[in-house]
């Protein structure tokens, strides 16, 4: 692609000593190359930071920024979101991967067709990073009433036009920032457009995923009625909705 959009990859860094040097190798084999990779360490206290300098010090287009304290991945985002200089930014987590194409064929995607917001489908990896038979496809659209009751945008999928949409912030909440995110963002009239491709892999980590399924549930009820207002009757029914597309999803 002729001159290539800068695109901003923001990475929060926590504890991830494990995964991380295949994450930030899956940025350096990308097939697209003007892009940084701003690496947002999150106080980690294991070798997460030696990992993340040694690569700082091989590639030029990698950033490396270091909070103090531990502060969570909204923070360690909106960090990497005020430094960020490309014309598009794009999201991808400690312990998850990308295909070599994705940012390729990604931002084709949004060039040809001058799209603000976009998202892929992904493939779910166990901790060890054997491949699951699960792919989670992408629509070809969702506007903000069909987020609402279905969380199926992956968060390492997600590129936005900054230029567009102006400097962006995540909440500042613990969980569900991206998601709060992207519903700012649908409920100004944009779309996410999705490209049917499988271009990631997000790895589950953690022994309680019951838990954590329960607390994403809690954490979906609070903001679709504190943060996004939606009545009584109508936050149960997309509850309901994102409840059972969520266990579709496993």
């Amino acid at each position: 692609m002729k001159n290539e959009p800068l695109v901003s990859i923001i990475t929060p860094v926590y504890n991830c000593e494990l995964f991380l040097e295949q994450t930030i190798q899956s940025v350096l084999d990308q097939t697209y190359g003007n892009w940084e990779l701003l690496l947002i360490n999150d106080a980690s206290s294991d070798n997460s930071d030696k990992i993340a300098e040694r690569f700082k010090q091989k590639d030029k287009r990698i950033y490396l920024h270091h909070l103090h304290t531990n502060s969570g991945a909204a923070v360690a985002r909106n960090v990497g979101l005020k430094q960020a200089q490309g014309k598009y930014v794009a999201f991808l987590d400690g312990d998850d991967l990308w295909k070599p194409e994705k940012l390729m064929r990604q931002v084709s995607f949004m060039e040809e067709n001058r799209y603000v917001f976009s998202f892929t489908s992904y493939r779910i990896i166990k901790e060890s990073g054997k491949e699951r038979s699960k792919v989670i496809q992408a629509p070809n659209s969702i506007t903000y009433e069909q987020l609402l009751s279905n969380t199926i945008i992956g968060c390492l999928t997600v590129m936005l036009n900054q230029d567009a949409l102006g400097r962006l912030q995540m909440p500042t909440i613990r969980t569900r920032q991206d998601f709060m995110l992207w519903l700012s963002i649908l409920k100004k009239g944009y779309i996410a457009h999705g490209l049917n491709e499988e271009l990631a892999a997000y790895r589950k980590v953690g022994h309680s995923i019951s838990s954590n399924k329960w607390k994403a549930a809690q954490r979906n009820w609070e903001i679709y009625r504190k943060h996004e207002g939606l009545p009584w009757f109508k936050s149960c029914c997309v509850f309901f909705s994102y409840a059972w597309n969520g266990v579709k999803k496993l």
